[in-house]
């Protein structure tokens, strides 16, 4: 059984951390040395079969996006990835296209909160960035996170959108992109006012 354990473990370090019942059957592990594995405490059984070393403590952001490719960071979640906000997220903003399902994360996750769009704007400011674990997930880029401060602001913290806007338009700025997407998010004249009015600080 040492040596179970010990490959489950390699195996799994190899996928980051998580691997699904299908890796871990290709590496040669049968499902039964995967129960004897959850049954004596060595793995962690995610939501949607995917398997984790239970003496290691799972990034949630990596285990989110497991469950569905549609997943991307967002809002207040993403300026913590980006750095532009110190406040770690204890509710996680998500954004998924208008009409994709995720009943089950939400069931599976109370700490999520789901923003939805249309699936033209889906796409619009899609990156890669590191958890703070150091595994790639889905997130926004910084222009695409400010438009949304920007347009949901009635249901952002006061805080971290006072923050996220001056620290953006007066540092990190670049005024083409961010313009080419206030225009495609209809709210170019909003945007517009906060850099006259920040850069001119």
């Amino acid at each position: 059984m040492d040596y179970t354990i010990e490959g489950l473990r390699t195996v799994i370090e190899q996928y980051d951390g998580i691997a699904s019942l299908e890796q871990l059957q290709k590496a040669g592990f049968s499902r039964m040395m995967i129960y004897a594995g959850l049954k004596d405490g060595v793995l962690n059984k995610e939501a949607h079969g995917n398997y984790s070393i239970a003496d290691q403590q799972p990034d949630e952001y990596r285990i989110i996006q497991c469950r569905s490719d549609k997943v991307v960071f967002s809002h207040a979640t993403a300026l913590f990835l980006h750095g532009l906000s110190d406040r770690v997220p204890h509710t996680l903003d998500i954004t998924v296209p208008q009409g994709d399902n995720v009943s089950k994360i939400k069931r599976d996750y109370s700490n999520t909160r789901f923003h939805y769009c249309k699936k033209d704007l889906w796409q619009l400011g899609l990156t890669k960035i590191v958890t703070p674990q150091g595994f790639t997930v889905n997130a926004y880029d910084l222009e695409r996170c400010i438009c949304d401060l920007i347009r949901d602001k009635k249901n952002v913290d006061t805080q971290i959108y006072i923050q996220a806007i001056r620290e953006y338009f007066m540092h990190h700025c670049k005024n083409r992109k961010i313009i080419k997407y206030s225009r495609e998010m209809n709210i170019e004249d909003k945007v517009r006012t906060y850099m006259e009015v920040l850069q001119a600080v």
